[in-house]
């Protein structure tokens, strides 16, 4: 595999992975996603920035990163988390009172299951500036079931034909708050929450601004094409849903490939760390009626390109 590092110049540089000296230790976990690291602290890497570098490298490179044994307080993984930028709260989760910007993701068997976590998806396309990545640890899981899967959008846009790639080249779509968390509202409630987060609109293929690398920017928070219905796709109006529906459809479905995911098992003071802007992920929700508590902290992105 190659990595992107950056020049001085701000530019991506690509290298290949065995020049770094690194003093990590890792394992891929497939040849696709994902690579588990061995011998590293996060509460270290949440004092000592030469480490906590090492670790964005890697994550260039494998996109998501796990942990095991990582027994941190909570101003740790916050301290971590920051290394990599500003973190963001969200509107639906609640942050730990002792750790602002670590949202609380707890799941019991009287509260009901969160209908968003289980679909593939990428956190917080619904914003202008959906969040560069997130280190999420369980704090406490179910004794068989709730495991979490990723998938590298990097290789779902690499392998889409050429007639597909040349077809969404210059296509935008909208992601909606409104049509995901705030649809179950009440109508005052919604209306209020859609004007707090007014839909977003981003590129179908993004950039990375790392790596340079392209990506297939659209999941589970994307409503629609923006720009499709032009004289050159649509003969009638009545083209325009079916055609682009279709094709965004067929897009989503490329996270559900098997070839691109990795597959994680959690048990307590287990640590996922990905990059969302090449990924997405799925929280699979097979442990009812245990109990499932985990802390994210996501880090504030850029605007998509």
């Amino acid at each position: 595999m190659n990595q992107a590092v950056q020049d001085n110049t701000g530019a991506p540089a690509i290298v290949r992975a065995g020049v770094l000296n690194t003093s990590v230790k890792f394992e891929p976990l497939t040849a696709s996603i994902g690579a588990e690291l061995l011998n590293v602290n996060l509460g270290d890497a949440a004092r000592d920035k030469a480490l906590a570098d090492e670790i964005h490298a890697l994550l260039l490179e494998y996109k998501v990163l796990f942990l095991r044994d990582q027994d941190i307080t909570r101003q740790e993984h916050v301290a971590f988390a920051s290394r990599f930028g500003q973190l963001e709260d969200h509107p639906m989760a609640p942050s730990h009172p002792d750790a602002p910007g670590l949202v609380q993701i707890y799941k019991t068997p009287d509260h009901p299951m969160d209908r968003y976590e289980n679909a593939w998806h990428c956190d917080g396309t619904w914003r202008e500036t959906p969040a560069m990545g997130c280190v999420l640890r369980c704090v406490e899981c179910p004794p068989f079931g709730g495991d979490t899967m990723w998938a590298n959008m990097v290789l779902a846009y690499e392998k889409l034909p050429d007639d597909i790639k040349a077809q969404i080249a210059e296509l935008r779509a909208s992601h909606s708050f409104n049509a995901s968390f705030a649809a179950a509202m009440p109508l005052e409630k919604r209306l209020a929450m859609k004007a707090a987060y007014p839909d977003a609109e981003h590129p179908v293929v993004r950039t990375h601004p790392e790596t340079g690398e392209k990506v297939l920017f659209v999941n589970a928070f994307t409503t629609h094409f923006v720009n499709f219905h032009n004289k050159s796709r649509v003969r009638y109006g009545q083209d325009y849903n079916q055609a682009g529906g279709d094709l965004l459809q067929y897009l989503i479905s490329q996270a559900y490939i098997p070839e691109y995911q990795v597959r994680w098992r959690w048990k307590p003071n287990s640590v996922a760390i990905w990059d969302n802007r090449s990924t997405q992920h799925y929280a699979v929700m097979d442990y009812a009626p245990c109990h499932r508590k985990m802390e994210r902290a996501a880090i504030i992105g850029d605007r998509p390109f």
